[in-house]
């Protein structure tokens, strides 16, 4: 018997819904918010206004896409947390109401564990390319930068963190001081397939086990401007290019140093990427180089599993409906949490 889930994903500034039947994604329809943009950064009010707007015609065209009707559907995934607590409540309060509505279970989501599941969506039933168990997944995104070591779907060990910044919030916080706009980690990108990886020298943290720091980074990187700047008003836009080529290789070689150094010491050669930052050309370069340097099978994940979606809510919430892991109707969502 097939099991269909739904997912409901609105931990940011994304409202997203999918449908996956057997692990195999059906649609997946994602609704972002131009809003932000011209404050640099997202709002949480306005976040949650949008996902009010959104989420109804969202939904609608996912369970469209699918070419199911609703009354088919088993069970509703939503992730639960973490992220803004007014986002999460417009999509926590949407799934109670459908559960209700269609006398159907709910399923909550951790949207970090999710973002490490998305690697098992399959595009056929015929699809195999998924991780084997235990594998280590590389989680970059704005929010979080972490080494996880995955021994099943339901048990995650995080090994290594970062103690402050993540790698994603330095791409932007550096792309902001350079006047690049929001969000700055693609711009950065982008720009840095034009500049010299090697033009300027930023510092590297050195922090015990297999923890990370990007504030020392940041720093370096506004200190370098600002001496430069002092000598030439317009340095910055001269060399935007190989500040942003620069700025990339060096977050690279310290999120690549770590994981090196994690998949040695446990023996682990399969090694996974998750979260926004996993876009990143330069990361995913660097995977492939490890691949043939090390022998790792790398798995990378498709561009549009990288932001926030909910078909990696769907797939973690079929997993956990397998084992009958349901959530009361009196759930609240939360705003921190780690894995």
């Amino acid at each position: 018997m097939s099991i269909t889930i739904l997912g409901i994903e609105s931990s940011c500034d994304d409202t997203s819904s999918s449908v996956i039947r057997d692990g195999v994604l059906l649609s997946n329809v994602i609704a972002g918010q131009a809003v932000h943009e011209a404050y640099g950064g997202v709002v949480p009010e306005l976040a949650s206004r949008a996902h009010q707007q959104n989420i109804i015609p969202v939904v609608s065209e996912a369970i469209k896409r699918a070419g199911i009707d609703k009354s088919e559907l088993d069970a509703i995934a939503f992730t639960r947390g973490p992220g803004l607590m007014g986002s999460l409540l417009v999509g926590t309060s949407f799934a109670k109401g459908l559960s209700m509505s269609l006398n159907i279970p709910m399923i909550e989501v951790n949207h970090l564990q999710a973002h490490v599941l998305a690697h098992f969506i399959k595009d056929t039933p015929d699809d195999t390319d998924q991780p084997n168990y235990p594998f280590l997944c590389l989680l970059v995104s704005g929010g979080n930068s972490q080494i996880i070591k995955v021994n099943a779907y339901n048990d995650m060990e995080v090994i290594g963190q970062t103690i402050d910044d993540a790698a994603g919030e330095a791409f932007d916080k550096c792309a902001k001081v350079m006047g690049l706009g929001y969000p700055g980690g693609p711009i950065v990108n982008r720009l840095a397939n034009e500049g010299n990886p090697k033009a300027f020298a930023f510092s590297k943290p050195h922090i015990p086990d297999y923890n990370y720091s990007f504030s020392g980074l940041k720093t370096s990187f506004l200190y370098t401007l600002r001496d430069r700047l002092a000598e030439d008003a317009d340095f910055i836009e001269k060399n935007k290019a190989d500040l942003c080529a620069s700025l990339q290789a060096t977050v690279v070689d310290i999120l690549m140093d770590k994981l090196r150094k994690a998949a040695k010491d446990l023996h682990i050669k399969e090694v996974a990427i998750a979260g926004g930052v996993s876009a990143n050309t330069g990361l995913r370069d660097a995977f492939h180089d490890h691949a043939k340097r090390f022998g790792w099978k790398i798995h990378i994940p498709k561009f549009a599993y990288t932001t926030d979606n909910a078909a990696m809510v769907a797939i973690t919430g079929y997993y956990k409906y397998m084992d009958k892991e349901f959530c009361p109707m009196d759930a609240a969502p939360f705003s921190r949490v780690v894995l």
